[in-house]
């Protein structure tokens, strides 16, 4: 297939009005790209949603179940911020209407409230598996092939992070937590996200960290979700070569016998009072060794000083008296600030690779420490970079679900548009900041006008999206 171009729409697609600093053609590529990148990766959002049961009674439905999605969606990627803002910005709205209703046949977008009312009904284990199914397409085109950890290794981080917080009792599932005699009523979820060095950061699977009733003996947490989790992943995916990497949380029996049952590799972080037999075999038997050593400078002007070293088979018996065999990769990095100041951080891992001068840079570096982007392009953008992530979106602890899914599908997807080619092409200069991205997408939404002859020509055009595997 030839790559699209972005050349003006066909004379069907007129400008309605000028607002703010977006302009006509800008509001025509943004939203070819959008439109594009969702039906060449998935089929578009009526394929993307089929497998949902809709839970409405067939007598009173208005809004067909692959709209209202794409409004739950489009509530993200817009980065609107609250359902009252999706009524506000995106109903009774001429060009918003005309493209619902070529997409949709459906003459408008709904009501915030609409949508709520849809999320209370559907199956919070049904969006997971669509969730799920997006990096599943994905990994089935070979998009993500470039990224694998040693040309095979698929790096999966898996963390837990914060989604709501009250004051009184949200509902029976919140756990607790008392400070300075005040009660914190809150919600968490342990995300399995797959990393790529160029920055992709996609939800695979989610786990809900939550009590079974109000006031359990013992309360829900990250490693007894982790457990959930594992199972789950290996389920949706058996024959996927996963590497894990993990915090030093992880560094635990619990964590390397679900590894060692399901076949992962993996890399966790190795803090200096975890497993401290480990830590003391290791630099006992470090002297022994002195070829495991590599040192690489790195940076524009080699600014950068990484001395690896490693140690391999180190034996381990956890508390249930499991045995693992372990490797363990220490990197000392010196960086010398513009001044001349030296500064040095202490890395180290454990890992079950066998460790060697060939693998050492790659392991740590696309391996170990990849493992912030979850916390940076995941969980910090979608906190503070418009998502909204803490935001209750619902009362309705299942609607609530639905809402987070809605979150991380609108998360895949502006990634997928930020990084692709189509976007490059149409903005080789860039936009600024990620922001500009959403804000462009809402206007050309709002303003440019669509016939259903210009939208279905747009969708039959032949066209690739590549990413840069640099």
């Amino acid at each position: 297939m030839c790559p699209i171009s972005l050349s003006p729409l066909p004379s069907e697609v007129l400008p309605a009005e000028r607002v703010g600093a977006a302009s006509q053609a800008e509001q025509q590529a943004i939203f070819r790209v959008f439109l594009s990148t969702v039906e060449h990766s998935f089929g578009g959002f009526a394929r993307l949603f089929q497998s949902l049961t809709d839970p409405r009674d067939p007598a009173h439905i208005r809004y067909p179940l692959a709209a209202l999605c794409c409004e739950g969606v489009l509530l993200f990627l817009c980065r609107l911020g609250s359902r009252r803002q999706l009524t506000h910005w995106l109903r009774d709205n001429a060009a918003v209407a005309e493209k619902f209703q070529a997409l949709f046949g459906v003459a408008g977008c709904a009501h915030g409230d609409t949508l709520n009312a849809l999320c209370t009904g559907l199956d919070p284990a049904e969006m997971q598996t669509v969730l799920s199914g997006l990096s599943a397409q994905l990994i089935r085109q070979k998009v993500l092939y470039p990224y694998r950890l040693r040309g095979h290794y698929y790096v999966v981080a898996i963390d837990g992070t914060g989604t709501l917080s009250f004051s009184q009792r949200h509902c029976e599932h919140c756990l607790t937590r008392t400070v300075n005699g005040q009660t914190l009523y809150y919600h968490t979820v342990l995300e399995a996200k797959l990393l790529t060095p160029n920055g992709f950061a996609f939800s695979l699977m989610s786990e809900f960290i939550e009590n079974p009733e109000p006031n359990p003996d013992k309360q829900d947490c990250e490693l007894k979700a982790f457990i959930r989790l594992s199972a789950r992943l290996k389920k949706r995916f058996p024959r996927l070569p996963i590497c894990l990497t993990l915090d030093a949380l992880f560094a635990c029996g619990t964590a390397l016998a679900a590894c060692q049952q399901y076949g992962w590799k993996y890399l966790i972080v190795l803090k200096p009072k975890d497993l401290p037999k480990v830590s003391a075999e290791c630099e006992a038997l470090a002297p022994l060794a002195p070829g495991a050593h590599l040192e690489v400078h790195r940076g524009q002007r080699a600014e950068i000083a990484q001395d690896f070293r490693w140690v391999n088979a180190i034996g381990y018996a956890d508390s249930e008296r499991r045995a693992h065999t372990l490797a363990v990769i220490t990197c000392h990095e010196t960086k010398r600030a513009a001044q001349g100041q030296a500064h040095t951080t202490h890395f180290q891992w454990i890992t079950n690779f066998k460790v060697k001068s060939q693998n050492v840079l790659d392991l740590a570096t696309h391996g170990g420490r990849i493992r912030w982007k979850e916390e940076n392009e995941g969980f910090n953008t979608q906190k503070h970079g418009g998502f909204a992530l803490e935001h209750v979106f619902s009362q309705n602890y299942s609607a609530g679900q639905i809402f987070y899914f809605f979150l991380q599908i609108a998360h895949l997807l502006f990634q997928l548009m930020e990084q692709g080619s189509l976007f490059r092409h149409a903005f080789p200069k860039g936009v600024g900041s990620a922001k500009n991205i959403a804000f462009r997408l809402l206007e050309a939404w709002r303003n440019l006008r669509v016939s259903a002859q210009a939208l279905q020509q747009l969708l039959g055009a032949r066209f690739q999206i590549r990413f840069d595997s640099s």
